[in-house]
């Protein structure tokens, strides 16, 4: 079912039938559900027009009529997962919905792993067809973009069942343009379900009734993995005047101090609170010195 304007890009928290529970299914229909927008993929608009309206797209791709063909692309041409190739994206001076996370604004060159993305949304896939992306033994890329096709296009309720199998699956690729960003497959399909961006673009929101299951799914399934996020970070707290609780005039927790200073909500201001803050840090340094 889709939403009112059959997009999951609005505010809303989704449809109803978005809102049931996640439940294993028994035998499924090959027919593969799409959710949301079934012109779009749910693609970012501003990615889709650069999909659209590029030569690789248009030519290359459109002599591309069978699975088998589209498969033998990306084993030979993917070679990342991000939407746009390597400086070819311009978003400096951008702000608010113009800036890049929410990927509005100046376009570039889209990514031909984007590009065979949406070929891969235009053959419709079958159910037997996409879990034979995810499984396929000759490239990561193909098991990714298979994954990425499940994120993208099916109903939230159903994302925890097609990656539960795959959430400790230890190969890896390297995700990031130009190289240098190694990710397993288990932890991408774990930010898939976690985050909503994905370097410059976001993928369709969920729910808020699934999303909160989803964490405690992972947060069961991978207890060490929560424990150790909460852990990597100790606070430092400011008292009412501006002052470190733990710096006690020793140069190990003025040090401590600089380089984990704390963010003062805009409830704890007082005036002068900056020049005091200021004038403490001055004090600080003038201790290591010495």
């Amino acid at each position: 079912m889709e939403c009112v304007d059959g997009s999951p890009w609005n505010n809303s928290s989704g449809c109803e039938d978005d809102r049931k529970p996640i439940q294993k299914e028994g035998k499924k229909s090959n027919t593969l559900p799409l959710w949301g927008n079934e012109r779009t993929m749910n693609l970012n608009p501003l990615i889709l027009t650069n999909i659209q309206s590029s030569h690789y797209f248009k030519i290359n791709l459109y002599e591309l009529k069978t699975y088998h063909e589209v498969i033998d692309e990306i084993y030979y041409k993917v070679s990342h997962l991000e939407p746009w190739e390597k400086g070819s994206r311009k978003t400096a001076g951008q702000t608010g919905m113009c800036g890049g996370v929410r990927g509005v604004g100046a376009g570039g060159i889209v990514s031909t792993a984007y590009c065979l993305l949406y070929k891969l949304f235009t053959l419709r896939l079958t159910r037997k067809q996409l879990n034979g992306l995810i499984n396929h033994p000759d490239s990561p890329y193909i098991r990714a973009l298979g994954f990425m096709y499940i994120r993208y296009t099916q109903p939230p309720a159903d994302l925890f069942s097609w990656y539960d199998d795959y959430l400790e699956d230890e190969e890896e690729l390297d995700v990031k343009a130009g190289g240098g960003q190694n990710m397993k497959i288990g932890d991408i399909l774990k930010q898939f379900l976690t985050k909503l961006e994905w370097f410059s673009t976001l993928f369709p929101r969920i729910p808020v009734p699934i999303q909160k299951e989803l964490e405690q799914r992972l947060a069961e399934r991978f207890p060490n993995n929560l424990n150790s996020s909460k852990s990597s970070k100790p606070s430092i707290t400011l008292s009412n005047f501006g002052k470190y609780t733990s710096c006690n005039n020793r140069k190990d927790d003025c040090l401590k101090i600089q380089q984990q200073p704390r963010h003062i909500s805009d409830s704890e201001v007082r005036w002068g609170e900056a020049e005091r803050a200021s004038q403490w840090r001055a004090r600080c340094v003038s201790v290591i010195h010495r």
